[in-house]
């Protein structure tokens, strides 16, 4: 059963206005799929502005779980085997070991954990 989604929200360059909407969205369809990760590529703010998108997500997801609506985020900075959250994600999603971003430092990329 696959229970890890990746959604690539740089396709679509969604307003930063509609990332609460577009989250909750996501997080409820991958629920009903019984997905336990979820990746968000974001991108990072190339254009050196600060990364507009990126504070959104981190900061539409922050607040998710302190709500307790998710079980936590991992920016992709610290997704590596040696953080507390990622071996959880990891126990829960075997497939999370193959995603390229693992110990790559990338933030432009979050993950999310249900």
């Amino acid at each position: 059963m696959k229970n890890y989604r990746v959604v690539n929200l740089e396709l679509t360059l969604p307003a930063v206005r509609d990332m609460p909407e577009r989250i909750t969205r996501e997080v409820r369809q991958a629920r009903a799929h019984q997905i336990r990760v979820i990746k968000f590529i974001h991108g990072y703010g190339s254009t050196g502005r600060g990364g507009k998108l990126r504070l959104a997500v981190r900061q539409t997801l922050i607040r998710a779980a302190q709500a307790g609506q998710i079980a936590c985020c991992i920016p992709g900075e610290k997704l590596s085997i040696f953080d507390a959250d990622t071996q959880r994600a990891l126990r829960l999603c075997d497939e999370l070991r193959r995603d390229p971003d693992l110990d790559r430092h990338n933030n432009g990329v979050t993950i999310v954990v249900l």
